[in-house]
């Protein structure tokens, strides 16, 4: 290729990067009251789980909703392996979210995706319920991995991917008033959006 040519695929790059708005696919952005968090997906290791979380994002089932659990070093149960998280979705603000189909269960066997500082995964309670209900990890939680302690099943949860900008923010919210576990308030996230 030549020069010249090459210097117009470059312009050609350039003005469809514009005209796309510089959108990163796999970004996305979570808007709270205590700042904003990029995530970056994993939709090659988790095309499931990040599929699924998309279809609600792009719905705009994220707007006006909260984070509204924690778990820290000061609130766990007793007898339960430690872990650290901050939680959030629609179980505080829609109700309706009940009527959703399951997410088919993606072990981090199957991903790779270990739960570390930082990981965002699926909340759930049997394999294969997880919907809109989210957590971020607070330090690494290897209990949440397949094989973990966290779960009696012992499958582990859905990690999808990882904050890549805000974990400032994310600590703020982890520092937070509770109650039993609760966030009092709770932490508004005003919606999720693609970046």
């Amino acid at each position: 290729m030549n020069k010249v040519a090459r210097i117009l695929s470059g312009f050609l790059f350039l003005f469809l990067l514009v005209a796309c708005g510089g959108n990163s696919p796999d970004h996305i952005i979570i808007q709270t009251s205590a700042g904003d968090i990029e995530v970056k997906l994993y939709p090659e290791k988790a095309p499931l789980t990040v599929k699924a979380f998309l279809s609600y994002v792009d719905s705009g089932f994220y707007e006006n909703s909260s984070f509204y659990r924690v778990l820290s070093k000061d609130n766990q149960p007793m007898g339960s392996s430690a872990a650290e998280l901050i939680q959030g979705g629609l179980y505080k603000t829609d109700k309706n979210r009940d009527h959703l189909p399951g997410i088919p269960h993606e072990p981090t066997s199957k991903t790779g995706i270990k739960h570390e500082h930082g990981t965002i995964s699926l909340a759930r309670l049997e394999p294969g319920t997880a919907t809109t209900e989210f957590f971020i990890c607070i330090g690494d939680n290897p209990g949440f991995n397949e094989g973990g302690k966290s779960n009696p099943d012992k499958m582990g949860y859905a990690a999808f991917g990882k904050v890549v900008k805000g974990l400032d923010v994310v600590m703020r919210i982890y520092d937070r008033k509770e109650k039993d576990q609760e966030f009092t308030p709770p932490v508004g996230i005003a919606n999720i959006k693609r970046k």
